[in-house]
């Protein structure tokens, strides 16, 4: 009681203080911690205000079987398909839409013609084959027919990379309707023409390595949000897709290993005697099982076989289907036992150019991000978890991705391709949570797949490699693209093709927001609760970013409208000046305070031009504590002991802080104090101290010990761009702020 009233006093003394230098009302307030409710969308029995799915959520399905050929000597697929589309939602259709992604790289696509290019003094002669699209390639989807399940040819057209296909009947709520598809394409180079899926050429033993994806017409995402998500795919924005099941029929030259999607229906026909019995034991086996070795795969290339082979796949409740194929492949597994029972195998294919890192470290880390991903998201559901090692590729589909990281011929390899092989494995084999899983919709919203996911991926690596270099994912990380120049920066909430800085925008800042958010906003047990909530509410469903905003807040009872506001809807940045610090200490007495001269109030400060202070060498300011005057009781008869309050107070040291928000972004204050003594205090202000002024704000702190040195954000958790400005005395006298400067590029 006693103390509220000092503090009430030195309150009023500080916006006093501070009136002295007034600011505009329009500057103060910018509408920072204004509710998000205005921008996001209005809940429903669909979507509800807490986050979760509602009572009356619905998604549709989409079942595939299909027969595909790939044809080595051509480089093509062919393929037929049987889609039954079930129509779960309210909705009466009459057509459906199917995604055609393989037309981005049509002779009729939209894809170069909207791609922006400028002339250089020099070019290399492969780059400047692409600039101008004038590789000989015929590529996109050749659809040879479309007919419903009784074979009467249905009526489509095709727009660019989607086709739309009406129904003879309209298709009623609780109805399903099958429909068959065939097709075929030419797999690209993609050495020459790049892309998420192609075929990698070897010239030495004349083989291919063939990655394939994107390789059917797939149902477009019919939804509560969007209704026909039919955006176009121009090549940034992946995919939005729905669950279903598949039977999948892979037939491939006779000596060709494949890796799946799904779980192998027929290997006992198609693995030798050997291959089959270390498969099997790979099931149960936390130690490597090798089971195609080197040996076996260079003996291949050596000597092709005739012929072609069959490969069945089944897979349950996925939302996309990928393989690869090749005779060059070397195979091997593992079992990764997690914590609810799961025995998901890990598995690695890889060429001969990829060892011996691939064999020492891909399957390692498969299994490393399986752990950490299903412990902080959802338990792994799927049987098994694939990384195919290609060329200058990162690219994930559910149970299996394509990885880069490749040793020198001689087979050694530096320390940045072995970390860059690990950290890439683990961020795609880590999007089977983000989007394979919790199926976000990446054609509208990169961040909410790639940003999340690049967050737990850095987790992971902190985890189980805490030598490897952290690259995305800190706080530290992405303040030079935060101080960056403003018009090649966007907002996190900018659709795919609009961000100017992918990599920046959709994958390195939305990971920074999350590790500020855990480590410096909530707390990691809050964080981690809240966040597995989420993913438990949204696995096998479709999120948007409001679900994801509004579910951290319900699991956590923190409003975090300013931090979704600040971080993910403005391209503001990180800024806190410490502008100012008066050290205050309590008169003696009435006489000798009111006896000072205006000269001896200000002998010996060290001002700068704005005429704050730049060091304590003026020594402390004196104030006076006065006997409470009977107006400050009101209506109370009791009344505070004035001469106890005085007395504990007189020793006291009083230091008031002016910080400024230079860069807009509202974060908390994290204050470092050190004393005279060396020792030291770090002080948490939550960031709702800029809720009434969210430019300056001045603060009066009470201390035992005289302070010879204040440090804002001394840890570095809040990608402030400027550290220069948060010392005080005002030349920065801890060499952490020294050492951060100079390693600010790396």
């Amino acid at each position: 009681m006693k103390r509220g009233i000092f503090v009430l006093c030195a309150l009023l003394l500080s916006v006093t203080l501070q009136a002295q230098n007034p600011i505009s009302r329009t500057e103060i307030y910018k509408g920072k911690f204004e509710q998000l409710g205005t921008i996001l969308p209005t809940p429903n029995t669909y979507r509800t205000a807490s986050g979760a799915p509602g009572v009356e959520y619905w998604q549709q399905k989409a079942d595939y079987k299909i027969k595909v050929e790939l044809s080595e000597e051509k480089q093509t697929i062919t393929g037929s398909e049987t889609i039954t589309y079930y129509n779960n939602s309210p909705d009466v259709l009459t057509y459906l839409w199917l995604q055609l992604d393989q037309n981005m790289r049509s002779k009729e696509s939209n894809s170069p013609k909207v791609s922006a290019s400028r002339m250089r003094e020099e070019v290399a002669a492969k780059s400047l084959e692409r600039q101008v699209d004038d590789i000989d390639y015929d590529g996109g989807f050749k659809i040879m027919a479309v007919k419903s399940a009784d074979g009467t040819d249905l009526d489509y057209i095709v727009n660019q990379t989607m086709m739309r296909v009406d129904l003879p009947t309209a298709l009623q709520p609780g109805q399903n309707v099958s429909f068959n598809v065939d097709w075929w394409y030419n797999v690209n180079d993609r050495m020459k023409l790049g892309g998420r899926s192609g075929y990698e050429y070897f010239p030495k033993d004349d083989s291919y390595l063939f990655t394939i994806a994107q390789w059917f017409p797939r149902m477009a995402v019919y939804d509560d949000k969007e209704g026909w998500q039919n955006k176009q795919f121009l090549g940034s924005g992946e995919f939005a897709l729905a669950f279903g099941d598949y039977d999948v029929e892979i037939t491939v030259p006779a000596d060709h290993i494949v890796a799946s999607t799904g779980e192998l229906q027929n290997a006992e026909e198609v693995l030798t005697a050997g291959q089959l019995k270390k498969f099997n034991k790979a099931k149960e086996s936390e130690d490597l099982v090798i089971i195609v070795t080197q040996k076996e795969a260079e003996k291949k290339e050596k000597s092709k076989a005739d012929g072609v082979k069959t490969w069945k796949f089944h897979a349950e409740n996925v939302r996309d289907f990928a393989f690869a194929s090749s005779r060059k492949f070397i195979w091997d597994a593992k079992m990764v036992p997690l914590e609810n029972g799961q025995k998901p195998l890990a598995m690695s294919f890889y060429p001969k150019e990829g060892n011996p890192l691939w064999e020492e470290e891909s399957t390692k880390a498969v299994a490393a991000t399986l752990i950490t991903y299903s412990r902080m998201t959802v338990d792994y559901p799927y049987p098994v978890a694939i990384s195919v090692h290609t060329a200058s590729i990162g690219m994930e589909y559910p149970m299996i991705c394509f990885n880069f990281g490749r040793p020198d011929e001689d087979g050694t390899y530096t320390d940045r391709t072995k970390w860059g092989m690990i950290g890439v494995i683990v961020h795609e084999v880590g999007h089977n949570f983000f989007p394979m899983i919790i199926n976000s919709d990446e054609r509208q919203w990169t961040w909410m797949d790639e940003g999340l996911d690049t967050y737990i991926q850095a987790l992971t690596q902190r985890e189980h490699y805490p030598d490897m270099p952290a690259r995305r994912g800190t706080a530290k990380s992405i303040v030079n693209y935060m101080k960056g120049n403003p018009d090649y920066i966007r907002p996190i909430m900018t659709n795919s093709e609009q961000v100017t800085q992918l990599g920046n925008n959709a994958y390195a800042k939305p990971a920074a927001a999350l590790d500020i958010l855990r480590e410096t906003v909530m707390g990691p047990e809050l964080f981690d609760k809240a966040f597995k909530e989420y993913s438990e509410r949204w696995a096998f469903k479709h999120p948007s970013p409001a679900d994801f905003f509004r579910t951290m807040e319900d699991a956590s009872a923190m409003d975090l409208d300013w931090f979704w506001r600040g971080w993910f809807y403005t391209t503001d940045y990180v800024d806190i000046d410490l502008t100012n610090v008066k050290w205050f200490k309590a008169a003696k007495d009435e006489a000798s305070f009111e006896g000072r001269t205006q000269s001896a109030k200000i002998k010996n400060k060290n001002l700068d031009a704005d005429g704050n202070n730049v060091d304590f060498s003026g020594g402390p300011e004196e104030f006076l504590i006065r006997d409470t005057d009977e107006r400050y009781y009101g209506e109370f008869k009791n009344r505070v002991d004035d001469a106890d309050i005085k007395n504990r107070y007189a020793n006291k040291n009083f230091y008031e802080v002016t910080l400024t928000n230079k860069g807009g972004l509202v974060m908390p204050v994290i204050i470092e104090w050190t004393y005279k003594d060396g020792t030291k205090e770090i002080e948490r202000i939550p960031a709702e101290i800029w809720r009434r002024n969210e430019v300056q704000v001045t603060k009066v702190f009470m201390k035992d010990k005289e302070v010879t040195n204040i440090v804002i954000d001394p840890n570095l958790e809040t990608a402030d761009v400027e550290v220069e400005n948060n010392v005080f005395p005002k030349k920065p006298v801890d060499s952490k702020f020294d050492k951060f400067k100079a390693n600010e590029g790396n």
